[in-house]
Order: structure tokens, then sequence, then C-alpha cells
């Protein structure tokens, strides 16, 4: 050993020594921890309850990769909705647990979620991970009130052919009282409350709503009591992120819709178009065209983390009605007649937990073209586990580019499905797939699977050899490709 490396040795040995004698024990590293706490805040305050949620923040050296919040409200109150968390109950108590999206909480930085209440009692006893909110001792609970939002009627309904809206009030207004040709513009800043209208425009006067895309609209409900098919109902709020209700030839471009029951819902609002709006970390679906919402156009939009809540019904785009719920929405003959619809040039995903599109039966003649899926985050639940489900017919689906890689459950790039319905359709036939490139990572068997070729002997589905695909278990397709 050279004399070097002895002295150096030697002085580590002494160090160590010196260490045990000043501190009684050798000197360990302290290993990274955890820190979370809970603050509570109102967010908004009505006569019979209130709306309210939890920012928890990060105040240790490593990240939280989960957390559970639990607190009792008093008798008389409860949790009528909650949002961005998984929720259950027992009595008085409430348990939320994260939800995918925001389980991760690095040093520092914070994680929130959001509830409504019936009843006026705060939440008493709260803990986060099992210790106090406050991060020790007696939980902090105690609320920042902010001030009930102003009421739409003290809002007077704007007029002119252009309207500036800086405020959730004059939004509400405005959407109340909106004219043919009139044009709504959104400043920045967020917007929450309740947005709907039952206002038409014309196919020569549309109405349009634009702004920013740090305009954000966001919808904490829903409260109320609802009826039994959703419409517009006094002391009812859907918790929609945008509600067009009767409502056609609307055009919605540029905004954001976030934090939300759903996005936006045209409901008998035919000719609605949606240019360039980016809608994400949505409880259900994002873009929902209803009640025979026919010759709409959705393009341009970027759509993610949906199904937050319900992950089996966390679709990025739904056309039409399922035939269980024509009920309510077969406002055309008894059926949901969402056809013609385009879906153009948009981004869908990563974590959209259910299909991307999903194209219900009894819709005819739609076009769905040069959009992108990024399929990380399906979830499989309630049979997601493809970028596009095809239920209606004489579909058109071209130039569009598909990807899948984990996380995520993923059968197919394509399919489509025949159910039966009454009045009877020749449901999930008479579609084209054109031009389309997928990857299916290794993962899924076929870019378009074809489930019956025998339910569409009169209207066959039809495969054209310009699609492409890599990465496919079982290749291509299941049925003869037409060159």
């Amino acid at each position: 050993m050279s004399l070097r490396k002895s002295v150096f040795l030697g002085v580590i040995t002494i160090s160590a020594a010196a260490a045990v004698i000043a501190f009684g024990s050798p000197v360990t590293a302290r290993a990274a921890a955890v820190n979370l706490s809970a603050a509570f805040a109102q967010t908004s305050v009505w006569t019979t309850g209130y709306g309210g949620g939890y920012t928890l923040t990060n105040r240790g050296d490593a990240a939280a990769t989960g957390w559970t919040v639990e607190f009792d409200l008093p008798a008389g109150s409860a949790v009528s909705s909650s949002w961005s968390a998984v929720r259950t109950q027992a009595g008085p108590h409430y348990r939320f647990t994260n939800a995918g999206f925001n389980g991760t909480i690095a040093p520092g930085a914070t994680a929130t979620f959001g509830f409504n209440v019936a009843g006026t009692g705060r939440p008493v006893a709260c803990t986060v991970n099992g210790v106090p909110c406050d991060g020790g001792g007696q939980a902090t609970t105690t609320p920042t009130t902010t001030a009930s939002p102003p009421s739409t009627t003290t809002t007077p309904p704007p007029t002119g052919d252009v309207v500036d809206v800086s405020t959730a009030a004059q939004l509400q207004a405005a959407l109340a009282g909106a004219t043919p040709g009139q044009a709504i513009r959104l400043a920045a800043g967020t917007y929450r409350g309740s947005f709907v209208t039952t206002k038409a425009g014309t196919a020569a006067r549309p109405i349009r709503l634009s702004g920013p895309a740090d305009a954000v609209l966001i919808n904490d409900g829903p409260a109320g009591e609802a009826p039994s098919c959703p419409g517009p109902t006094a002391g009812w709020d859907s918790g929609y992120g945008l509600w067009l209700s009767g409502a056609p030839y609307w055009t919605l471009s540029g905004f954001t819709v976030q934090e939300s029951k759903k996005g936006i819902v045209a409901d008998d609002s035919p000719h609605t178009t949606i240019d360039g709006v980016t809608v994400h970390h949505i409880d259900e679906e994002a873009v929902h065209f209803r009640r025979s919402s026919a010759d709409s156009v959705l393009k341009n939009s970027t759509i993610s983390y949906t199904g937050l809540v319900q992950p089996g019904y966390g679709e990025g785009v739904y056309l039409g009605s399922a035939n269980s719920n024509w009920g309510c929405h077969g406002n055309s003959g008894g059926v949901d007649r969402g056809d013609r619809i385009q879906v153009l040039d948009n981004h869908i995903g990563p974590f959209v937990a259910a299909e991307p599109i999903d194209v219900k039966e009894g819709t005819f003649d739609g076009l769905i073209r040069g959009n992108t899926f990024d399929g990380r985050g399906i979830s499989g639940q309630n049979s997601a586990d493809s970028w596009i489900d095809v239920k209606g017919i004489g579909y058109t689906i071209e130039g569009n580019t598909g990807t899948f890689a984990p996380p995520g459950t993923f059968a197919n790039g394509y399919e489509n499905h025949n159910p039966s319905t009454s009045p009877s359709f020749d449901n999930g036939c008479g579609n084209v797939w054109r031009a389309n490139r997928s990857d299916l990572g290794g993962v899924g068997e076929y870019a378009i699977k074809i489930s019956s070729v025998s339910k569409c002997a009169a209207r066959p589905n039809v495969v054209y050899a310009s699609n492409t695909v890599t990465n496919a278990r079982s290749g291509l397709t299941n049925v003869p490709v037409t060159p």
C-alpha cells in the first residue's frame, strides 16, 4: 500500500471515530420522504350547498405516488358529485383516492380534486394518507370562502354584433341572450360555472363563440336534482363544460374546456362547428354530438385525459347514442340520427380511456379523416380497446394515423360491430377504410377488424390496400383487401 493511501485511510478512520465520540453513534444519511398536506377551500356557494375541493401539496423531498384523503361531513350534508378523484362513502365518512392522472405529486408540487355538497356542513377530521391534513396535529378544515358567483339575472343580456366577455356571469348572459350573427369573444382567463345556450343561429348568420386557448371553461357541477332525461332544467347543473341544447348553427373555436363532467355536448343542435378547441381532464366523454346533431364538424382540435371517473365512458368523440338511450335521445323517429358528421384533422389521446371515436348505431354517412390517435391509456373497460368502434352505416374512415404503446388495453386499431335495433338498420355496414396508417405496438391483432361479414352482405365493409400496418400480431385485416 502506498504511503499516500495509508495516510488517506487513516484520516477516514480518525474522522469516523471522531463522529462516534461527538454524537454517540455513526452518522447516517436521512432518507428522502413524502410529506403531504391537504387544504380545503370553497369555490362557490349557493342557498342549499356549495362547491369545494382540496389542494394537496407535497412538502417533502420525495415524490408521492398515490394519495387518499378522508373526512367526515356533519348530519344533513352529503357529497352529491365529485371530480378528479375516486370517491367511496360509508355513512358520513368520505374517502377520495387519486385519479389516474394526478396520483404522482413531485416535491413542491400540488394536485387537486373537487366536489359539490348538498347542505352547508364542512369537512371535519380530515386525513391524507392517514395523517392529519395539515401535516400534524388536529386537522385544519376551516374553509377559505369565496364570494358567491354573480347571478345571471343581474347581468343584462348583451347586445351588438360583437360581445366581449371576461367573467363567468358575462358569458352566461351572452349565451342566454345570443342572437343570429352574433360573435361572442372570450378574454383569457378561467370561467367557472354552468354554460348552456338554447339560442339558435341560422345558416346565413351562425353564432360564434371564440377565445384563445387560455380562455378556460370549467364546470364544477353537477348539482341539483337531475331530470329523467337531460335537458336544461331550473335548479339543475348538468356538469357539462359547454352545452348547446336546441341551438343549431353555432361555431366554437379556440378556447379550452376542462375539469367538467362532460366536455362539449351538442343536443338537437345540427350544423355545429367546433374548430381548434382543446378538451382535457374530463370525467366522461370530451365531445358528444347527441340528439340528431347532424351535419356537424369537429376539426383541428386536441382531446386528452378523458374518463377520469368512469373509464369505460370516457370517449374522445361520441357520435349519436347507443340504442339503449334512444328513449331519451331518439328525437328523429325514435332514433338519434347524428348523420353526416365530420371529424377532421384532430389529435385525440393520450389517456382517452374509452375509444377516441365511438360511432353509434343508427347514424349514417359520416367522414373521419386526417386524425391522429395516440392510444396510450385506452382502458379496456366497457369494450373500449380500439381507436374507433364503428356501429354506424356508410362512414368513410381515411387518412388517419394511429399508434399504440403501453399503458393500456388494445385489441385492434379499428373495429366494427353490428348491434340490432328497432327500427332496424344495417348497423356497422357499408363503411370504407382507405389510406390509414396503423402502428399497433406489437399488441393489437389487426389494424382493421371486421366483426361480421354475413351481417353486411347487402352493404359490405370495404378495406382498401392503401391502408398500412406495422407491429401487428396478425396483420392488416381479417377480410379480403380491395385493390
